[in-house]
């Protein structure tokens, strides 16, 4: 589990806020969910035999009550509890966002922590496959707004539940039939969740599980449209997408579409982004049966890989740094700096590491005001308040061009402050 520091800090609040603004246009709400959930959520949601319930959350007893809970591993879980508790369906289906912590007791390695984050999408109580192309386009244009290009799509249906139980029963054949190659996870899923079989990363199985039954060729009718209406709708948008009939998720919701998007620029960790359609989870956790897809992305992948494509991220620097000769103006100067950050500008006041120091020299104290970014120094020397203004320097344009304004009309000149691109 990870500190998150300056200037670091500042990679993820560019990209949090790259985010909004697309929800935003989106028409996407924000919603924020405990970070503790009751255990019995995720085990009847996620389900049993998965290696999140299995091997990776982190749960423990409340002392108080006796009640069994959980740091949550993911949210989609806790997001369809909310609605469900809120009846927020009541009046039509929603779209929601979130972003958030989550936890699960993996080995740690590049882009994957026990501490982890999550930026997800999610669109209750509807049916239409234009949702499942929603949310795909949504964030194919996240990876347009942040630069990111060497990201591939990769496409599968889960179908219906009877479609999925005749592949069952084909597939478990199959594997019966090449119980020498499966390994230990393998053959304890054998015949509680062989579909999971498909997902292994272990290189000795590849062979034998390409040669799988595919689910894809026992979808009926109506699955296999609802597949189509998707890719429909990409292809119109110019979305590039190949089918992975192996593409099974991690989580035993989902069905119908499901997808990811993944990278060859991180190594072992390439799934950036992932997701799919759950029609069953609500009722599942208690509601009413109503239909829901959605998708949840990496913040620490996303951020590993925006680093690896080289791509700038906007790092906060103050518009004006104030110099201030002697500390007895300190309580004047306050009060244009006050009036400044009142008006939208973002000013940082030149403050000593050291007791002993008084405010420290005026080379020193410009050598702050260049290294901290900011565009200008305001120079409140004792002739420039005596007669009531300020000297302003410029820091960037090479020019050390500077002018006076009057301490009586900050609002004037406030937006001479304000950083431009």
């Amino acid at each position: 589990m990870n500190d998150i520091l300056p200037p670091d800090s500042a990679r993820w609040e560019w990209l949090e806020d790259k985010v909004r603004s697309l929800m935003q246009r989106y028409a996407y709400r924000n919603i924020r969910t405990p970070i503790v959930e009751p255990t019995p959520l995720f085990v009847r949601g996620l389900g049993e035999v998965t290696d999140i319930v299995e091997k990776e959350m982190y749960s423990f007893e409340d002392r108080l009550n006796g009640e069994q809970l959980t740091l949550r591993p993911e949210a989609t879980a806790g997001v369809v509890r909310a609605v469900v508790e809120s009846n927020l369906l009541y009046d039509g289906g929603k779209r929601l966002y979130y972003m958030g912590p989550m936890f699960r007791h993996e080995r740690p390695q590049r882009g994957r922590y026990r501490q982890f984050h999550q930026i997800g999408a999610e669109a209750l109580g509807f049916h239409g496959p234009e949702l499942d192309a929603e949310l795909i386009l949504l964030a194919d244009a996240l990876w347009k707004e942040l630069g990111l290009q060497q990201v591939r799509l990769e496409l599968n249906s889960l179908g219906q539940p009877e479609e999925r139980r005749a592949h069952r029963a084909a597939l478990i054949a199959y594997l019966e039939q090449h119980q020498d190659l499966l390994d230990e996870d393998a053959r304890r899923r054998l015949y509680s969740n062989p579909l999971r079989i498909l997902d292994t990363k272990n290189p000795a199985m590849q062979a034998m599980v390409q040669a799988a039954p595919r689910l894809l060729d026992f979808l009926g009718e109506a699955s296999l449209a609802h597949l189509n209406a998707v890719t429909a709708i990409l292809d119109a948008n110019g979305v590039v997408w190949s089918i992975n009939p192996r593409l099974v998720r991690g989580m035993d919701y989902y069905n119908l579409t499901v997808f990811e998007f993944i990278t060859d620029q991180l190594g072992s960790q390439g799934t950036i982004c992932a997701g799919g359609r759950y029609d069953d989870l609500i009722a599942q956790i208690g509601g009413k049966a109503a239909p829901a897809v959605g998708w949840a992305l990496g913040v620490e992948r996303v951020l590993e890989l925006i680093k690896e494509a080289g791509l700038a991220t906007a790092t906060p620097v103050p518009d004006a740094y104030a110099v201030v000769p002697d500390a007895a103006s300190l309580p004047q100067v306050s009060q244009v700096l006050q009036a400044l950050r009142g008006a939208g500008v973002s000013v940082q006041l030149h403050s000593p590491s050291g007791a002993a120091e008084g405010m420290g020299s005026m080379k020193s104290q410009f050598k702050k005001a260049d290294a901290s970014g900011a565009r200008f120094a305001l120079v409140f020397g004792a002739d420039e308040l005596a007669q009531g203004v300020v000297t302003v320097k410029s820091l960037r344009d090479g020019s050390g061009a500077q002018t006076t304004q009057s301490l009586s009309a900050v609002a004037q000149w406030a937006t001479l402050l304000q950083s431009t691109d």
